[in-house]
């Protein structure tokens, strides 16, 4: 007869090892995987129990906890920890999300949608492409909360399609952030020669690509205290810039009061692209318009590759998500409300300007109103908001890679972890794509660049698109449970409606997203450019269906909605209120 005692003792230590769906069914490629999460948990050679999970816990004023997988090398018999450490807080993670919502594609990116479709044009279309991203976070935060892990997306792909779309959902967007950081290298310099060019641009690009990657092999906490700080000086300075651009309306500047003078002459809608048909040609341009917003609005889902290494994330994940629609409102649709009172769509600067910098509406604005010093100030404004997109860049391409490793869907040594928790080797790969930023210094190189980065943009959609597909799938998956959506810690607002809508209009903007290339003659080379993501996504996803051999995506009753949510479960989080008048501002603004 077994021993209650002894049986008590064995249900303590396995708590958290409690049985749950394995990730890979029917996949004869992967019978040497184990159920994550099953007891019991077992050696195939040595027929001994050895612990899923090991824990390093302080629950404290700091609010920090960490977790790591310990991982069995089947053929080197190596037991090694795999971990990255909860030290991020509430104010990182809103300041983090926030600076994904923030940064070249608003100071930056304005330009064209106002050039083409005027200042009602990019107002709309930036106001729908707004409503997008808000679907998309909510959809996001419903699941990240629940199961906080890092590279949560590509998880959730993983869990609630199948191991084929975790893969490719994953390797594209890290791939996205990879290229994406030689472009920030590149413009790095370029906001540099603002001041002066006695420099070449190349070794700006070295520069910075070393002062970054090297920030990036610090623990976790340095990294969300950066991007706190740096966040800060965006916020102020888009706050600073609201309020200096809500004077020169009323006309404090040299041009007077300006009003809605440039809503009139030239005139609200822009001029529109391809047609000779002015309606035709202004839909064109508003569609434009919109495909660049999308590109603009990518990075708020940044939230969700840090819920992993977040401290206390059912706490401080939702209130990252609920004040994106704050953040949306104010600093995009804020601000290009009053660039479009200040630049008239034919400004030429808009579209003639020789580098990044001046091409900015944000500078123009300034420009245009006679304020001598401010765009020096702005630049720097620039400059900072540059490096700490390229910092992310790097942590979000390392995380995602790390994330892929933890689900065995990459190498197992891209899970390697420093002692602070930093995936150093995820960090170099993604930091060695920082030498494509060298191609900006060579003639012809600038194309392949533009090239590459449309190949790469595409990512984003995809991710979006199946962000809101895993969530449909999950609250399917929640539903078959018997679990109600009330219970969760975070319960996303007007779903599963926002779900199938961001989902339906994603679609679409991936398949006419370059229409361009259609008129007024068939380009092949942009229409490549454009499509190519397309069939690399597929051919991503056709390899790994042979690699696991798995259904084209998983029956409702093996969703996986269990594993790492019980770790989660056990800890006992301190919840901090703020206190101080600094504490309560930046809890308002983050």
């Amino acid at each position: 007869m077994t021993d209650p005692k002894q049986n008590t003792e064995i249900e303590e230590k396995h708590m958290y090892n409690e049985p749950v769906t394995t990730l890979f069914h029917d996949v004869e490629a992967s019978q040497t995987h184990r159920r994550r999460g099953s007891l019991p948990l077992k050696d195939e050679k040595n027929k001994e129990l050895y612990p899923l999970h090991s824990f390093s816990t302080r629950v404290d004023g700091e609010d920090t906890f960490s977790m790591g997988d310990v991982i069995r090398d089947e053929d080197q018999g190596e037991v090694r920890n795999a971990e990255v450490k909860r030290e991020l807080k509430q104010r990182h993670i809103g300041m983090i999300a926030l600076g994904g919502t923030i940064g070249t594609g608003l100071f930056i990116g304005l330009s064209k949608p106002l050039a083409n479709a005027g200042p009602v044009g990019a107002l709309i279309s930036y106001l729908f492409m707004g409503s997008l991203a808000y679907s998309v976070t909510q959809s996001l935060g419903e699941m990240a909360t629940f199961i906080p892990v890092t590279s949560s997306f590509t998880v959730f792909s993983q869990r609630f399609l199948s191991p084929a779309f975790g893969a490719a959902n994953g390797y594209m967007y890290w791939f996205s952030w990879a290229i994406t950081f030689a472009l920030e290298l590149s413009v790095v310099g370029q906001v540099i020669e603002f001041w002066t060019n006695k420099v070449p641009l190349a070794a700006w690009i070295s520069i910075f690509w070393v002062i970054i990657t090297i920030m990036n092999l610090f623990p976790v906490k340095y990294y969300g205290e950066f991007e706190f700080w740096v966040a800060s000086i965006k916020v102020l300075a888009i706050i600073g810039f609201l309020i200096y651009c809500f004077c020169m309306v009323c006309g404090a500047g040299v041009t007077g009061p300006v009003g809605f003078r440039y809503w009139r002459n030239p005139g609200a809608w822009g001029p529109g692209i391809i047609s000779k048909d002015k309606n035709e040609g202004r839909f064109l341009g508003w569609v434009s318009s919109l495909i660049n917003a999308a590109f603009t609005f990518q990075g708020t889902e940044l939230v969700g590759i840090t819920a992993g290494e977040a401290a206390n994330p059912r706490k401080t994940v939702p209130r990252a998500i609920k004040k994106v629609v704050f953040r949306i409102l104010t600093f995009y649709i804020g601000s290009l409300l009053f660039i479009g009172l200040l630049v008239p769509y034919n400004d030429p600067k808009l579209t003639t300007a020789t580098s990044y910098v001046s091409v900015s509406p944000f500078i123009i604005a300034i420009e245009n109103s006679g304020t001598k010093v401010l765009p020096h100030i702005f630049n720097a404004v620039i400059l900072t908001t540059i490096i700490s997109a390229a910092n992310s860049n790097i942590y979000v391409g390392s995380r995602i890679l790390f994330g892929l490793s933890k689900n065995k869907l990459a190498p197992k040594f891209l899970s390697r972890t420093t002692k602070g928790g930093v995936p150093y080797i995820a960090v170099f790969i993604t930091a060695v794509f920082g030498a494509l930023a060298y191609m900006e210094t060579s003639t012809g190189g600038d194309k392949v660049f533009e090239w590459l980065l449309n190949i790469t943009g595409v990512a984003g959609f995809f991710a979006w698109l199946l962000i809101s597909i895993s969530h449909i799938r999950f609250m399917q998956a929640l539903k078959y449970r018997g679990i109600s959506r009330d219970e969760l810690p975070f319960k996303a607002k007007l779903m599963p409606g926002l779900a199938y809508f961001a989902a339906t209009f994603m679609i679409i903007i991936i398949l006419i997203q370059g229409f361009t290339a259609f008129a007024p003659k068939f380009d092949g080379i942009d229409f490549l450019a454009a499509y190519i993501s397309i069939f690399l996504f597929l051919a991503i996803w056709i390899l790994f269906e042979i690699i696991f051999r798995c259904r084209f995506i998983w029956k409702i009753e093996d969703v996986d909605i269990d594993s790492d949510r019980r770790d989660i479960e056990a800890i006992v989080w301190e919840d901090h209120e703020p206190k101080t008048f600094w504490d309560k501002f930046w809890n308002v603004v983050a």
